[in-house]
């Protein structure tokens, strides 16, 4: 039997990025606003506190910040017509638990998108002609623009001591900066972190080639900094423990450490853990949110009643609560119809190891999440893509993460893979071999979706989230291209090259870790019959529903989505605080 609670104005569904952002905003104008986070409490103090918060067995290898697939997953499958079965064994993506979620152990790689970006279809249509699009790919455009969105990313990257430098000031190119960067209102909140040395060779080999490298943006501090929520954060010691890992240092960029001490403060701010959202609760017509039900701790059904619900949840779960909840219309990949669902997509990811010359001394071990360089010639639409007949294109970089004894020791191709035969591969190795990775675009088509699988449930007997996707031949052809160009990069620079791509016809394999940078599902737009949330990530079918996150991607571009993420993020709640506060409804007519 459920018990109810009093109603607050504002209940958060999970405690991530996305869900501290809206939380400290809208606690801002005064509401009562609770969070529900499934997981447990973490904090930069207590979980990443040193020498135990870089444990690499712990946290690499068995994943002690990851969630729990016993307990709830998802299944795969590659076709419509496939069996689909659970994802056991956390491998392409390292789906995040507890307070912070995924941007606890995330790395600090934050872009902001180009312009073409979120206008993809109409771009290629203008530029290319409509047939450029091949039939079945469902790409669409985001319904907002760079140019409305460039205030939030200023203020996302102010939040987020992101370091770097900047190309583009108000139309003025900037020497040093991203040669392909948007318009940008200001500089960096924070100068870019120190070149690693593998950073300096990838920068000379690719000036020598004509490109203009730069510095990653970076959300690890360069230097200390004071955020506009009054938190400090340290500077960066190049430790090497990022991805995986809480920052002992308080320099990476989390939740926990630049919004939540300034968020604690505030007693019409509530944040509950181990709460399991079952559903969002609607009135009888079914076009009202009146709250959520949940289990908390002790196995109780609780109803929290509420006058706005936000879904801050990871992308895969945000989409797995509208479908659980009857929020918008369910896709189907045969008809083409309905929204929650469409448009999933992945990223495609290969690169090159350079072999450098005996007696190079990389030092792997000093890095960080986002210490490195990169260039922008191939991703986007920064090339002419007319003769290649792909569209997409992808981020290239050295980032240099650390040197971790267990799973950062590379050896050449064709080493032994055991005993004293790899033990010197890895002793010959360990100081010369560096990586250039593309990491690529994955466009939207009409047989990648999600939905509820007919068969598993989680431990409270809920139906999982079942992925429909594969890989498609335009992405093959994106990669090819893109790999050559990084091979001549790494040629360049004067070691063996050994290329690692995905070969066309390979099928999705969830063992092999690429990224946790999956979108879609609940896609913005401009219209109802084509997306799931409005232009200011609003529900089309319940007004006082709002969804983060990278679930509102029409499709993938070749940058890590937080920064997109975020930007939309503070876009949306700058609109909640500005129009829906003050007037309840639909904030774009359908």
């Amino acid at each position: 039997m459920s018990v109810t609670h009093k109603p607050v104005d504002v209940v958060i569904v999970g405690f991530g990025w996305t869900g501290a952002i809206m939380a400290k905003e809208l606690a801002d104008e005064g509401l009562e606003i609770l969070a529900l986070e499934r997981g447990e409490m973490q904090d930069t103090p207590t979980t990443g506190n040193y020498p135990n918060a870089i444990d690499e067995l712990a946290y690499s290898v068995r994943g002690k910040l990851f969630q729990d697939l016993s307990q709830e997953t998802f299944t795969i499958r590659h076709s419509v017509s496939g069996v689909a079965v659970p994802y056991r064994q956390h491998g392409a993506v390292l789906l995040g638990t507890g307070v912070g979620g995924a941007g606890f152990h995330w790395n600090g790689l934050s872009y902001r998108a180009q312009v073409a970006d979120l206008k993809m279809r109409s771009h290629y249509e203008e530029r290319y002609g409509k047939r450029f699009i091949p039939e079945g790919m469902t790409i669409q455009d985001h319904g907002v623009s760079y140019e409305e969105l460039e205030p939030h990313f200023t203020r996302w990257e102010e939040v987020a001591a992101v370091s770097g430098k900047a190309g583009n000031i108000k139309g003025i190119r900037q020497q040093g900066g991203n040669p392909y960067e948007p318009p940008r209102s200001k500089e960096y909140p924070l100068p870019p972190l120190k070149d690693v040395y593998g950073a300096t060779l990838f920068n000379k080999a690719a000036q020598s080639l004509g490109y203009q490298p730069f510095p990653v943006p970076a959300a690890n501090a360069s230097q200390p900094y004071t955020n506009p929520y009054g938190v400090r954060l340290g500077p960066c010691n190049f430790c090497g423990f990022c991805e995986g890992y809480a920052c002992y240092m308080y320099s990476k960029a989390s939740p926990q450490t630049s919004i939540l001490p300034a968020l604690k403060q505030q007693r019409n701010f509530t944040l509950k853990t181990r709460a399991q959202v079952l559903k969002v609760n609607l009135d009888s017509s079914g076009k009202l949110a009146t709250g959520v039900t949940y289990v908390d701790a002790q196995g109780q059904e609780i109803v929290q009643p509420a006058r706005m619900v936000i879904l801050c949840a990871f992308q895969l779960h945000n989409v797995r609560l509208l479908l659980l909840s009857g929020i918008g219309k369910p896709y189907d990949p045969v008809s083409g119809e309905g929204v929650v669902g469409k448009n999933y997509a992945y990223q495609l990811n290969s690169g090159v190891n350079v072999v450098l010359p005996k007696g190079t001394q990389l030092n792997p071990f000093v890095g960080a999440g986002a210490s490195g360089s990169g260039i922008e010639d191939f991703n986007g639409d920064n090339f002419d893509h007319g003769p290649l007949g792909f569209i997409g294109g992808a981020a290239v970089r050295h980032v240099r993460t650390g040197g971790r004894p267990i799973q950062q020791s590379p050896t050449e191709k064709g080493s032994p893979q055991w005993g004293q035969g790899w033990k010197a591969a890895v002793q010959d190795g360990y100081q010369r071999i560096m990586g250039i990775g593309a990491q690529g675009s994955v466009m939207s088509y009409r047989d990648s979706y999600l939905s509820l699988d007919p068969t598993y449930k989680d431990a409270n007997g809920q139906p999982l989230l079942r992925v429909t996707f594969d890989w498609h031949a335009n992405e093959f052809a994106m990669m090819k291209h893109v790999i050559g160009k990084v091979e001549e990069i790494g040629k360049a620079m004067g070691g063996k090259v050994e290329v690692n791509l995905r070969q066309a016809g390979t099928h999705f394999d969830t063992r092999a870790y690429q990224s946790t940078h999956t979108t879609g599902g609940a896609i913005m737009g401009e219209n109802p019959k084509t997306s799931v949330v409005n232009r200011y990530l609003q529900s089309w079918d319940v007004h006082n529903v709002f969804v983060t996150g990278a679930s509102a991607f029409p499709q993938n571009i070749g940058y890590n989505p937080t920064g997109l993420v975020a930007g939309l993020t503070y876009w949306s709640v700058a609109n909640i605080r500005s129009q829906y506060l003050k007037n309840p409804g639909p904030m774009v007519q359908a």
